[in-house]
């Protein structure tokens, strides 16, 4: 569940936006949000911690720039992996299934892949494909690769550097010799072609014939798009919300105190109205004793505008020209509409019979553009928008370079990093004054250097000068004798944690804003 700013109903808080958000995961974890299961009564958990609820490190909000919620009219949210969190043992591995059986089956890949399996945790959001090389890059925030592995095998230094390091002009690591693993839909197809650029290096006669790295990565992201067509993955999900997504009991209060408060809100997702209901049901519907979910359309309360189909990023272009429909939630009829306007139907079905007895508060429509959906909740200004979505350029960067909007980023892979870090913050604080105090003596040793090599002193003050130089880099010794000790002591207490607290930096990748000293390409982008 997304963890939300800080808003509440008074409309005077002031929150943050432009954020890294986290996710709620166990059921414990969430307790503290929830006075009850209608959630109507404990509405104020999701104001500040002044009002004395005290939010876990792993669930706070972390913003680049800070807003006056009582600007924002409207609030809005992206489905699939914003408000949906799948869960990537079951649904990621229905993904690599799906596309493994469209390779063997309609590509003419050998059938010994049907045999394969999917590590749901190897691949990280913010890795780059190499798909001419088959290698998998991880870069700082300069474009300058730190880790890189061809398949599954780590590169050296020496053919790192040498395929990278030694070009007379920058590669700018983009479309179409490179793909940018931005999303955790990615994940699944990266780690699928990893598999398969290991299988050709050892089976170079078993892929089909002209296949190289590219060819195989075409090859992938062929089958992805085939099983989307098909619709094979949501009908999956469609059969079983609960084996894929996970269930949050917190959405609904949110969603309530947002309208308590005013505002309004709007769902603008690429999923068609069909899937939409089903899993918007399943996160907010109330579940019988036995378990079951009854479909019913009762989530649609909870917004004033739902767009479905919206085909973003492209929905964020005002002169994008796409015709806008409503949709009729019972039979998922697509009515015409003058720009959102409900248009006079020819025959006896009119508009007026085909939503009697739905709650009318809210309207359901499919494409058309942000201009629309600007007109349908009468918005004056793109910076009284709010959106909040998982997708850096298909949610965040078009929504606001293009429109203005703020921008909410939920990054659930953070929550568990964010604990380890704060577990070390002491030890991280002394380490950082421990690099800056040898930082200093080196720079006070390299202007005493210049100073001898390049001024003219008098014996005893060339002495003095010889002797300071002899002092500081003593000192210099001894600081870096010390950051050693540091480190060395805070791998130890790495070791002392929990083991699950241990594992939570990758193993392969390590953390996901930083590689080494520097910001990850991921975090520059974030």
């Amino acid at each position: 569940m997304l963890i939300y700013s800080g808003f509440n109903q008074s409309n005077s808080h002031y929150s943050k936006d432009d954020s890294a958000g986290t996710i709620l995961g166990d059921k414990a974890s969430q307790s503290h949000l929830m006075a009850n299961s209608n959630g109507v009564e404990g509405l104020h958990v999701w104001s500040s911690p002044e009002g004395g609820c005290k939010i876990d490190i792993g669930k706070q909000i972390f913003c680049n720039r800070s807003l006056n919620m009582k600007n924002i009219l409207a609030v809005g949210f992206d489905m699939d992996y914003t408000l949906a969190q799948y869960k990537p043992e079951t649904f990621e591995s229905l993904a690599y299934e799906g596309t493994i059986r469209k390779l063997v089956y309609d590509l003419g890949y050998p059938p010994e892949l049907l045999e394969w399996t999917f590590d749901p945790k190897y691949m990280v959001r913010g890795l780059v494909l190499d798909k001419k090389r088959g290698n998998i890059l991880k870069m700082d925030r300069h474009k300058y690769v730190k880790l890189a592995y061809h398949g599954f095998r780590e590169l050296s230094k020496e053919d790192k550097v040498g395929t990278y390091g030694n070009t007379l002009i920058r590669d700018s690591f983009d479309e179409p010799d490179y793909a940018l693993i931005d999303t955790l839909f990615s994940l699944a197809e990266a780690y699928l072609f990893a598999q398969l650029v290991d299988y050709k290096d050892n089976n170079p006669g078993k892929v089909p014939e002209g296949a190289d790295y590219s060819h195989m990565y075409k090859d992938v992201r062929a089958a992805v798009d085939l099983c989307h067509r098909d619709g094979t993955l949501k009908q999956m999900v469609a059969k079983d919300p609960k084996r894929y997504i996970n269930e949050d009991t917190s959405i609904v209060p949110m969603f309530k105190m947002l309208r308590a408060s005013g505002r309004s809100t709007f769902l603008v997702t690429n999923s068609l109205w069909d899937y939409t209901n089903i899993v918007m049901n399943f996160l907010c519907a109330s579940h019988a004793s036995d378990g079951s979910l009854s479909c019913n359309f009762d989530w649609l309360q909870y917004f004033d505008v739902v767009v479905t189909g919206s085909a973003k990023p492209g929905f964020f272009h005002e002169e994008n020209r796409a015709n806008i429909f409503e949709v009729e939630p019972e039979s998922g009829m697509l009515l015409n509409t003058d720009n959102g306007t409900p248009m006079p139907q020819v025959g006896s079905t009119s508009p007026e019979v085909l939503f009697k007895g739905l709650n009318k508060s809210c309207r359901v429509f499919q494409g058309g553009n942000v201009a629309h959906l600007h007109k349908l909740l009468s918005i004056e200004s793109s910076s009284q928008v709010l959106y909040v979505g998982d997708h850096i350029y298909g949610d965040i960067l078009r929504s606001k370079k293009v429109l203005g909007w703020r921008t909410m980023l939920v990054v659930p892979e953070l929550e568990r990093e964010i604990k380890l870090l704060w577990e070390l913050r002491d030890m991280r604080k002394q380490l950082r004054l421990l690099r800056n105090e040898r930082d200093l003596v080196e720079d006070q040793i390299h202007h005493l250097k210049w100073s001898l090599k390049f001024e003219s002193f008098r014996d005893d003050e060339k002495q003095k000068m010889i002797s300071a130089l002899g002092e500081l880099e003593s000192q210099r010794d001894q600081a870096r004798l010390a950051h050693q000790q540091a480190q060395r002591e805070c791998h130890q207490k790495v070791e002392e944690l929990p083991f699950s607290i241990r594992l939570i930096f990758h193993k392969i990748w390590g953390q996901l804003m930083k590689t080494g000293y520097q910001n990850s390409r991921f975090a520059h982008q974030v």
